[in-house]
């Protein structure tokens, strides 16, 4: 089956697909959508909406719902994602799984309503306080703003970990052709670790405390294991890259303009690439090298540079020190998309052509 819809209508599709049982959301633009299409379709199928006041109540909400065993997630934007930000590092010192889709506005503050990808950091790295990650999505299409909204859930319940889509409000906005899959994901089985008060589980304790040092630091090593171990499901992708002098880094909305941009260039005798990761957390670092290496490198970002750093960050963890220096950025801020055209001339001023 498919549907012409909004892509932040194919996140609540998405979602309901992958199983999720409650949601709990607080509308704000540009992610209301989400909300306004989980609190029509999710009754509709038995299932549960909450409007909460407040997107602190929303987060603490998932927490109670996910320690039951239930599958719950929630919306917002990047005011809102900031007051979650204890919420998530409690849900991660807890190992619960819970889906969060932040449509990112530009900021900081209130900003505005307009797409930007500034939330990057605490999308990626973690805001909260402790040494915890989120598993993070990067859409960039309706298609996508579905299927990874399962794969989040699924990502979620096997490492027992929030997890995180990050789209803009471009992408949140816009309508395109989405295929439905064609049924429901499995329910996955939590009473080893759920209290959902059942004799089976009678015994099992959901906490984020140690009041010993020695045991919380126990517990820290078993986490950064366990994202290590994410590592296996960190995804990529490519575009004209084989053969390519420059390689555009680039994700989610922007990284369509990056596909663009190289066939433009192909068209002008420049070979020009695309390299964009799926997951931003865990970051596909081996796939990155693999791209990179022997490389000029140049990202396109709806930020300050955050994403930029970051791929200098992984090149340099990778061994390729060279390619890291010659990293170099074309960004606009405030809401502004990057056009083909600039980013045209940014790739002939760094061929030299």
């Amino acid at each position: 089956m498919t549907k012409f819809v909004k892509s932040n209508e194919a996140v609540v599709m998405g979602a309901l697909y992958a199983g999720c049982e409650l949601y709990f959301g607080y509308p704000i633009t540009p992610a209301s959508e989400i909300a306004h299409g989980a609190a029509k379709w999710f009754p509709m199928l038995g299932r549960t909406f909450v409007q909460a006041e407040c997107e602190t109540a929303s987060v603490n909400m998932m927490f109670g719902a996910a320690a039951a065993g239930k599958l719950c997630m929630t919306a917002t934007s990047g005011p809102g994602f900031s007051l979650m930000q204890e919420g998530l590092s409690y849900l991660a010192g807890a190992e619960l799984p819970a889906v969060v889709v932040d449509v990112n506005r530009a900021g900081p503050g209130l900003g505005n309503v307009y797409p930007e990808q500034s939330d990057y950091t605490p999308a990626v790295k973690g805001g909260g306080h402790g040494n915890y990650q989120t598993f993070t999505y990067a859409p960039a299409s309706a298609q996508e703003m579905c299927d990874l909204t399962i794969k989040a859930f699924q990502m979620a319940t096997k490492w027992r970990t929030p997890a995180v889509v990050f789209a803009d409000g471009l992408q949140g906005q816009m309508m395109e052709t989405v295929r439905l899959p064609d049924e429901e994901c499995a329910k996955p089985d939590f009473s080893a670790w759920a209290a959902q008060g059942e004799p089976k589980t009678r015994e099992n304790l959901v906490k984020s405390i140690f009041l010993d040092a020695a045991a919380q630091e126990v517990f820290n090593d078993h986490l950064q294991r366990k994202y290590e171990e994410m590592q296996a499901d960190a995804e990529a992708e490519t575009y004209l890259a084989d053969d390519a002098d420059l390689l555009i880094c680039a994700f989610g909305i922007a990284s369509r303009v990056a596909r663009t941009t190289a066939e433009t260039c192909r068209k002008k005798g420049m070979k020009v690439g695309c390299f964009r990761p799926i997951s931003l957390n865990p970051f596909p670092r081996e796939q990155l090298a693999a791209a990179a290496k022997g490389r000029k490198i140049m990202t396109i970002e709806l930020d300050a540079g955050q994403f930029a750093d970051d791929v200098r960050l992984q090149l340099a963890k990778s061994g390729l020190g060279a390619e890291a220096a010659s990293v170099m950025m074309i960004h606009r801020m405030g809401g502004q998309v990057v056009s083909v055209d600039d980013a045209v001339k940014s790739a002939k001023m760094i061929l030299g052509k």
